[in-house]
């Protein structure tokens, strides 16, 4: 889909990732309305570039069902739906317990990087199919395709995300609604403050400008999987070939960053 004359919305849009792809999808010609918990922080963004600013708190389903209302009366049709608000809880780099973080955590997780996809697709999907089609891009993670040691709640909540998109992918081709899936790996973002400084040197750190050229380039093509670290694709890969050998690998991995 060329984003050219198109409606697009970006939820998380208040700084990092969210932030680029609202500037880099307003760049390539879209209209943009910039959605985040932070209303403060998605009015700045859209100031800047024209835009519309909508406050909405993802973990409620009400605010995306309104949010959306909202946009499609005041504004216009979406035709690109950027869900890409998501959240890095539970961290635990003592490795005791994969299990071992409360209920509250893995709600809040599982609200934020599962359920407000599945909520946001509810709403959009009958409008989408309704006029002939539209884009539905979802900010997963690496840890989706793959996982990320000492970090049980986001892996698995990421993996759930994965699946539902495949899903949804799957189901409304025939409805001509197409469905990308951001996988980065490590982004300078503020959501990488909180992991071991040993951690990220394992791996290459994107700037989200990067990142959202990667977008925009996949929404342009079609593509399902938005891979920004090229290693992405080829840690997949061996993982399904042989997956003993990659718990295996993971699990050296996790003993070499205990020792960090």
């Amino acid at each position: 889909m060329d984003p050219s004359g198109k409606l697009a919305v970006v939820t998380g849009a208040g700084a990092g990732i969210g932030r680029e792809i609202c500037r880099k999808l307003s760049a390539a010609g879209a209209r943009v309305v910039v959605s985040d918990l932070d209303a403060e922080a998605a009015a700045a963004v859209a100031a800047d570039l024209d835009g519309l600013a909508y406050g909405c708190d993802v973990s409620r389903e009400q605010d995306i069902a309104a949010m959306i209302s909202s946009v499609e009366r005041d504004v216009g049709p979406i035709d690109i739906f950027v869900s890409n608000a998501g959240v890095l809880t539970g961290v635990d780099l003592s490795f005791d317990n994969a299990a071992g973080a409360p209920d509250a955590v893995w709600e809040m997780a599982w609200a934020i990087n599962v359920l407000a996809h599945v909520r946001a697709a509810r709403q959009l999907i009958p409008l989408m199919t309704g006029r002939g089609g539209g884009y539905l891009v979802n900010t997963v993670s690496a840890a989706g395709l793959l996982t990320q040691v000492g970090a049980a709640v986001y892996s698995t909540t990421k993996h759930a995300a994965m699946g539902f998109a495949e899903n949804l992918a799957i189901t409304h081709k025939k409805d001509n609604i197409r469905v990308s899936v951001l996988c980065p790996q490590y982004v300078d973002t503020a959501m990488i403050e909180g992991v071991s400084g040993g951690v990220l040197s394992l791996s290459e750190i994107l700037s989200p400008s990067q990142v959202a050229d990667c977008v925009v380039e996949g929404i342009r093509n079609e593509r399902f999987l938005i891979l920004p670290h090229d290693c992405v694709a080829d840690y997949y890969a061996k993982k399904a070939a042989d997956p003993d050998r990659w718990i295996d690998a993971m699990a050296g991995l996790q003993a070499k960053i205990a020792q960090i």
